[in-house]
């Protein structure tokens, strides 16, 4: 990675709070080629030059649901200024939804045998004809979805996909859909690791002055 890549921040360095040049920023650019994928998936799944079966407003929208449901506050705070952007009403009734659903977990139940004992019965989040009428069928059930792999991932079987497709979603959409689910679910997790290790280092600094 060139020099010039390297200084400049990523976004799970922003929305990490990682300051420039500090310990932690320097030992996330150590696995320069971990940072430079981050970055890359960043890019290419929320600001694709093609879009291709996904949309970019479908892709504001399945972001801004997945980084509500994990409820880390920075990368809430950024998928729904992006959502903001795109629809004011989108966003507005996204939030909504969110502060209804139940997204602790994970829930769900794995085929009959041994790990059956560790079954947790949990809400499976289903839309209301209202919440249909504003984003469209498409959409909504690409957060069903989303919701699904998110907190029952034991749960996301072939009859889940079969929904999908019955909505209108082709196999490359459900691809990228699932790239996108994913990618925020990591992305969630490491901001929120670099993000405690920014403030346990801050305090480290503050106790030795």
């Amino acid at each position: 990675m060139s020099e010039q890549v390297q200084a400049a921040q990523t976004i799970i360095e922003q929305l990490a709070g990682i300051i420039p040049g500090s310990a932690v920023a320097k030992n996330y650019q150590r696995r320069a080629v971990a940072r430079e994928q981050a970055e890359l998936s960043y890019q290419l799944l929320l600001y694709p030059q093609t879009p291709g079966p996904v949309s970019l407003d479908e892709r504001r929208v399945i972001a801004a649901f997945v980084a509500g449901l994990y409820k880390e506050p920075a990368t809430q705070s950024h998928y729904r200024a992006l959502l903001q952007s795109v629809s004011p009403v989108w966003e507005h009734e996204l939030a909504q939804i969110l502060q209804k659903i139940d997204a602790n977990g994970p829930w769900g139940s794995y085929p009959s045998g041994p790990l059956s004992a560790e079954d947790v019965p949990g809400e499976i989040w289903k839309h209301t004809p209202e919440q249909e009428c504003i984003f469209g069928s498409r959409l909504i059930a690409a957060l069903e979805h989303a919701h699904l792999l998110a907190t029952h991932p034991r749960d996301a079987n072939a009859t889940a996909l079969s929904h999908l497709a019955s909505a209108g979603w082709d196999e490359d959409g459900i691809v990228v859909l699932s790239q996108l689910i994913s990618f925020l679910s990591f992305q969630v997790r490491i901001v929120a690791g670099f993000a405690a290790l920014v403030a346990q280092s801050s305090s480290r600094t503050t106790e030795s002055v």
